[in-house]
């Protein structure tokens, strides 16, 4: 089993590279882990603003314990129920994903490559590096379609937890990368295909 990290901001385009990717692999041979999948369904009260809500961009707000016990699961072939996140609710809902089956895992989200721990059991590291406004853009219209947001929660979050958090935790993540994906994905996609390609070999 082989682990590809890709991280990257909220709104750099995370979900839809990792689609890109999948469409130049054989069928069956991969599958995706998505690291919102493991938010904590109590968060620390330390990670909430001053404000008195919820930061869903910082480290603290994940199960790490759990996350990493599924992924060194899947790194000696085994299966694992991966939680599934409702937005709606705020917590997880009551199924699960089983995964596990595919040799390759694309594991995507906020923070593959912040924790030693974690980036070691990656093969590759990837991270998106988009441009503020287009992130932002990118969220706006996310949360407002398909997460039932009104467009001032979006902004006054975006203020107030997604920007400073990126800015402290999670651009950092860039000096880990095994390479940096710009705004336009389709080539890197085709070559990190390509690598994950040798790897199945």
């Amino acid at each position: 089993m082989h682990i590809i990290g890709i991280a990257g901001g909220s709104g750099s385009g995370k979900t839809t590279f990792s689609k890109k990717v999948l469409k130049h692999l054989p069928a069956g041979t991969t599958d995706v882990i998505h690291m919102d999948s493991y938010y904590l369904d109590v968060l620390p009260q330390e990670t909430y603003t001053k404000k008195g809500t919820p930061n869903f961009d910082h480290p603290k707000s994940f199960d790490w314990n759990l996350l990493e016990s599924h992924l060194r699961l899947l790194r000696s072939a085994q299966m694992i129920e991966s939680p599934v996140y409702d937005f709606a609710i705020g917590r997880r809902s009551s199924e699960t994903r089983r995964t596990g089956a595919s040799s390759i895992i694309l594991f995507e989200g906020l923070f593959p490559l912040f924790k030693r721990e974690i980036r070691e059991l990656l093969d590759i590291k990837c991270f998106l590096h988009v441009e503020a406004d287009i992130r932002f853009t990118r969220r706006l219209h996310r949360d407002v379609k398909e997460r039932e947001r009104s467009f001032d929660s979006v902004i006054s979050q975006y203020y107030d937890t997604v920007r400073p958090m990126y800015q402290k935790f999670l651009d950092p993540q860039r000096q880990y990368a095994d390479f940096i994906v710009g705004e336009e994905t389709d080539i890197a996609a085709e070559i990190l295909a390509a690598r994950i390609k040798e790897l199945i070999k």
